[in-house]
């Protein structure tokens, strides 16, 4: 009951940060029927002025020609956002608010400006995934190593997405959110859940030296086998006994 207690805990504080996320993508997305302003323009266009403030509302847009673009964005920004907080809450508000500007960043810097605004969470949820599956790695704990294979599980085909198959797809935005959650997985490697030390692994940070377990079982050998050479030694000695008569006359 006490685990289930956490579990339920946990679950819901994770949800709720990524409820928001997943409103205000569809409210976005609303809005952009509503008003004449094309909401498109607000996405990064690389090595533009203009299109700088694409870094602060890229992931907000999506096409409103294609429901679908919506759509597949919103099941796994909802999924890596609730798996994001539940297992690192400590440092989840600073991965997102960073997979969100660095790439947008890296985007506007090495991307070609071809005239098309890039739009979309996608960046994003590369940037999720691969933080949630370098981090497990890095970390070399189970329940979050099981997680890694999870992630792989359902997302492992999206590392073609980071190489250009097709043309509306910004795989440039995909890249810089995979090289992203690379490298601020490596950042955070030492803050939130990490994986239990052994006894051993203590002592050795305290400067104590473990003792020595097997010298102390071949000194106990050699103890032992002396002392068998020694009752051998002592039942195959020669026994002389000398018996005294008394003789009466």
């Amino acid at each position: 009951m006490r685990q289930q207690s956490y579990f339920e805990n946990h679950l819901r504080n994770a949800i709720p940060p990524a409820l928001i996320v997943l409103v205000i993508m569809w409210v976005v997305y609303w809005a952009d029927f509503l008003f004449v302003f094309d909401f498109q323009k607000l996405g990064v266009m690389p090595k533009s002025l203009a299109g700088m403030k694409g870094i602060l509302f890229m992931p907000w847009i999506h096409s409103h020609h294609d429901f679908r673009h919506l759509l597949n964005n919103s099941v796994p920004t909802f999924l890596l956002l609730t798996l994001l907080f539940y297992s690192y809450k400590e440092v989840a508000i600073k991965v997102f608010g960073l997979s969100w500007f660095l790439t947008g960043i890296l985007l506007w810097i090495f991307a070609k400006n071809n005239g098309a605004y890039h739009i979309g969470m996608s960046g994003v949820i590369y940037s999720l995934a691969t933080f949630l599956f370098t981090s497990g790695v890095l970390r070399k704990y189970l329940p979050l190593q099981a997680l890694s294979l999870f992630i792989v599980f359902l997302y492992g085909s999206m590392i073609w997405g980071i190489f250009p198959t097709a043309q509306h797809i910004s795989w440039e935005g995909h890249l810089s959110g995979m090289l992203v959650g690379i490298f601020l997985a490596y950042y955070y490697r030492k803050l939130g859940p990490q994986r239990p030390k052994y006894q051993f692994e203590i002592e050795k940070e305290l400067g104590i030296e473990p003792p020595d377990l097997e010298g102390q079982y071949w000194e106990q050998v050699r103890l032992a086998e002396e002392l068998n050479k020694q009752q051998e030694e002592q039942e195959n000695r020669i026994k002389i006994v000398y018996e005294i008569k008394n003789e009466e006359k």
